[in-house]
C-alpha cells in the first residue's frame, strides 16, 4: 500500500517504461516534470507544442532535452489532436496536458475518430499527500463533473476505485461527503450517500467499502467519529472522498494544497488511458508525481 507520493516514483521505476505523450509542451513546470520522470527511467517522452519555444524554456532552465522527440504544432488545437493522436496509434501510452485549456485537450481525447473515449465517465481523481493524516487521500470528483447524479457518483466512483487498486490498495474506504451524517430528504447528497452505501453492501459497486453519509470530520477525524459516536468501517479512516459537486471538489482539493500543505498528483480517468492534469499552479514536483501515477495506471 502507497502511504506517501514519492512511493509513486520508486513504483513507477519498477514498472515497465511508458511513453508519455504531452499536448501543448512549452510550459516550464510541465518540462521541468517530464526531462525529470525521463531522467529517472520513468518515461521516453514526445512533446507536441512549439519547438522553438520548447527549445527556449529548456534552454533557460538548464534542462536537457536532447533524449525527447519534439513534434512541432504551434496551432494548439492541433497539438492537442496530435497527441491523442499519438497514443491511438500505439507511439504513446498516455497524455499529459500542457498549457492548454482542459476542454481543448478533451474535445481531442473524446474525438470518436482517435478511439480513445471509454465506456464509462469521464472524471477526474486528485490524490493528496497531507501532513496531518495517516495515509494517502483521494478526492474526486472535483474537475470534470458538474453536478453529478446518483448514476454519474457510481461512475466517478468506478474510476477511483480503478487508481486506488493500481496503488495496491485493494478495498479502499470510501466517504460520500454531506454537510450531515444522517439521511434528510431535503438533502439529496444525503439520500444519493445512503443508496451508494447500500449499492455497495448488495454487490452493485465492488472493490470498495462505500458508508455515508459522513460530513468530512466524521470522514477524516477518528476523534470526531468518537465523539459523535458513529460505527462505521470508513470514518476516520477514508481512501477515498467522493464529494457532492464540483464547487465543493474544488474549494475541499485548494483547502488542502493551500491551507494544509498536501502535495497533489492528479489524473482525469474513464479513457482508454490515463490523463494526466493538475492545475496549472502546481509546482513541477505534483506534476512530477502525476506523470508516475498515470505510468502507473498505464500498466
Amino acid at each position: 500500500m502507497v502511504n506517501k507520493l514519492e512511493n509513486l516514483l520508486e513504483i513507477a521505476c519498477n514498472k515497465r517504461k511508458k511513453v508519455i505523450s504531452v499536448a501543448v509542451a512549452q510550459d516550464k513546470e510541465v518540462l521541468t516534470a517530464v526531462i525529470k520522470a525521463v531522467e529517472m527511467n520513468i518515461v521516453d517522452a514526445i512533446l507536441v507544442g512549439d519547438e522553438q519555444k520548447i527549445i527556449e524554456i529548456a534552454g533557460r532552465e538548464n534542462l536537457n532535452i536532447s533524449n525527447v522527440k519534439i513534434v512541432d504544432e504551434k496551432d494548439i488545437i492541433r497539438a492537442a489532436a496530435k497527441a491523442v493522436e499519438l497514443v491511438a496509434n500505439g507511439q504513446a501510452n498516455f497524455i499529459m496536458k500542457g498549457m492548454l485549456n482542459t476542454s481543448d485537450l478533451l474535445k481531442a481525447v473524446l474525438n470518436k475518430e482517435m478511439g480513445l473515449r471509454g465506456e464509462g465517465l469521464l472524471s477526474h481523481v486528485m490524490i493528496y499527500d497531507v501532513p496531518s493524516y495517516h495515509k494517502l487521500l483521494m478526492l474526486t470528483d472535483g474537475g470534470m463533473v458538474l453536478y453529478p447524479d446518483l448514476n454519474e457518483k457510481v461512475g466517478i466512483i468506478k474510476n477511483a476505485v480503478k487508481v486506488a487498486h493500481a496503488l495496491n490498495i485493494d478495498n479502499p474506504k470510501i466517504a460520500p461527503l454531506c454537510a450531515v451524517e444522517s439521511v434528510n430528504t431535503n438533502m439529496q447528497a444525503t439520500i444519493d450517500a445512503s443508496l451508494l452505501t447500500q449499492m455497495n453492501k448488495r454487490g452493485q459497486i465492488k472493490g470498495c467499502i462505500i458508508d455515508g453519509p459522513l460530513a468530512l470530520d466524521n470522514a477524516i477525524s477518528e476523534e470526531s467519529t468518537k465523539h459523535k459516536g458513529i460505527v462505521s468501517a470508513v470514518a476516520g479512516d477514508s481512501d477515498i472522498l467522493l464529494v457532492p459537486n464540483i464547487e465543493a471538489g474544488n474549494m475541499l482539493g485548494k483547502s488542502l494544497t493551500y491551507f494544509a500543505n498536501a502535495e497533489n498528483a492528479g489524473v482525469i480517468m474513464g479513457a482508454k488511458c490515463p490523463v494526466v492534469l493538475v492545475s496549472r499552479a502546481d509546482s513541477a514536483k505534483s506534476k512530477l508525481y502525476s506523470i508516475a501515477l498515470g505510468s502507473i495506471i498505464a500498466e
